[in-house]
């Protein structure tokens, strides 16, 4: 288990409002769609972050983290596994507080580093599924 009760209430309810979310783009088919969706209903600031650095649900977006120009709280992570430790690595580079890394992303050498850091981080789950439980 990669994110235990505690972690999660504490990214979702106590890090901060601005997540910058990485994959997510104006294709309402990926999950990451839909997952912003709920995260703003909860009263989350959504960022973009995608090559392509499109608006989506009326946020503006940008290439990489790294162009994002004021601070993100939570970093969730919508890429491959095999991408998703240099997007950690990014979050610990931006000073963000959390990161979440979706259903099936998971790379345990960058759990290990990035908590390290002292980051928050929750791995393989979702927080469309996780903040409504909060009550």
């Amino acid at each position: 288990m990669y994110g235990d009760e505690a972690t999660i209430r504490r990214i979702l309810t106590e890090l901060g409002d601005t997540w910058a979310v990485v994959g997510l783009s104006s294709n309402r088919n990926r999950a990451a769609y839909g997952v912003a969706q709920v995260l703003q209903r909860f009263g989350k600031r959504v960022v973009p972050v995608h090559p392509k650095a499109e608006t989506v649900h009326g946020e503006q977006g940008y290439a990489s983290l790294a162009d994002i120009p004021f601070a993100v709280d939570v970093v969730d992570v919508f890429v491959n596994s095999e991408l998703a430790g240099a997007v950690a690595e990014e979050a610990v580079g931006k000073d963000a507080k959390g990161v979440w890394f979706q259903l099936g992303v998971v790379d345990e050498a960058a759990w290990e580093r990035t908590r390290a850091a002292g980051l928050d981080m929750v791995m393989d789950r979702c927080p469309a599924i996780e903040i409504p439980r909060l009550g």
